[in-house]
């Protein structure tokens, strides 16, 4: 399998992108890479490690898109740029997954204008996985579409219930309507007619989650338009970080407190992981015409290593292929 990185992209590039790369070489044999970015940065940092040089390329990109650029401008504009390149490496069939931690608009522009959405794809939806009570879920759509039709929300309802199918071992996943009721006539008029929607989909729809049900881990899948769900996931960012530090603090303000976390230090390490985005991989582009993950911005190399492990889940998966197949299925009408 080969993986294309954006090597120029995030808070910690190219230092933290590149060992997790090595990382990954190291613990799958199968895998191949193409590092995209200024070459000369690219391997001054591969020479800090052993690895199997064959199983790296690099292709040169002198330029960089900062997040603050406008995402479209930037695409068109900044065309020797590593997010360019890599994208373009895709499309030509170089490789079968892009990952980026760079801008999430520009990689969402750019995944749009040069790889393209699958035929019968309305929109690509970003779609990370969150933390739950029983494992993990994956909400849909975080951040590429703001405003949304009902026949979208429908759409995404199918492609998140075919990754976890296909990808995460998810047998039946439970798909549901995000909303401010469990009833079906609750919500908005594109929640309403969403509903009905979904309803006809192939897939186990299990009705409306309110807020309260996000993380209880009833529901496999998690559906709503862009704006809704980059709220969600920056709330749950935040809350984990606040949640996880007023924690530590209670547990150091006495002796008691603190003996008492000496004794549960395994409890509590097992729930940072669990909460720890560096886990979880990326969040994937879905319906675009091959593998597109954006990374967290603040990346370390562990982060890039599980974004990595997810992209070949997805490879192994051939999640884009069966997308296309299920997406030609199913008419939907606006």
């Amino acid at each position: 399998m080969k993986v294309i990185v954006d090597a120029m992209g995030g808070d910690n590039a190219p230092q933290a992108i590149v060992e997790g790369c090595v990382l990954a070489l190291e613990e799958m044999p199968s895998l191949n890479l193409i590092l995209t970015g200024r070459e000369d940065s690219i391997f001054a940092e591969l020479t800090k490690h052993q690895f199997d040089s064959a199983r790296i390329n690099i292709v040169n990109a002198t330029e960089v898109i900062d997040m603050a650029e406008p995402p479209v401008d930037a695409i068109r504009h900044k065309r020797d740029s590593s997010l360019v390149k890599g994208l373009r490496l895709l499309r030509d069939g170089e490789g079968e997954v892009f990952i980026t931690a760079g801008s999430t608009g520009a990689m969402i522009a750019g995944a749009t204008l040069i790889v393209k959405r699958l035929p019968g794809v309305r929109r690509p939806a970003l779609a990370p996985l969150l933390p739950t009570k029983t494992g993990k879920a994956m909400l849909i759509d975080a951040g590429a579409n703001t405003e949304c039709r009902a026949s979208y929300l429908a759409q995404f309802a199918l492609m998140g219930s075919i990754y976890m199918r296909k990808v995460i071992g998810v047998k039946a996943p439970r798909v549901g309507l995000i909303n401010n009721g469990a009833e079906a006539e609750k919500g908005t008029e594109l929640t309403k007619e969403a509903y009905k929607l979904i309803e006809q989909m192939p897939v186990l729809f299990a009705g409306n989650a309110e807020g309260r049900d996000l993380v209880s881990g009833d529901f496999d899948v998690l559906v709503c338009d862009g704006f809704t769900g980059n709220v969600v996931l920056k709330f749950m960012e935040g809350m984990a970080g606040t949640l996880l530090g007023m924690l530590k603090k209670e547990l150091k303000s006495t002796f008691r407190t603190k003996l008492g976390a000496a004794l549960s230090m395994p409890a509590f390490k097992n729930l940072k992981k669990s909460m720890d985005y560096t886990e979880y991989g990326g969040a994937m582009l879905l319906g675009v015409n091959g593998g597109v993950v954006k990374a967290h911005g603040s990346s370390n190399a562990k982060a890039i290593l599980s974004t990595l492990r997810q992209a070949a889940g997805f490879i192994k998966g051939d999640a884009v292929n069966v997308i296309k197949q299920e997406i030609s299925k199913v008419a939907i009408s606006d």
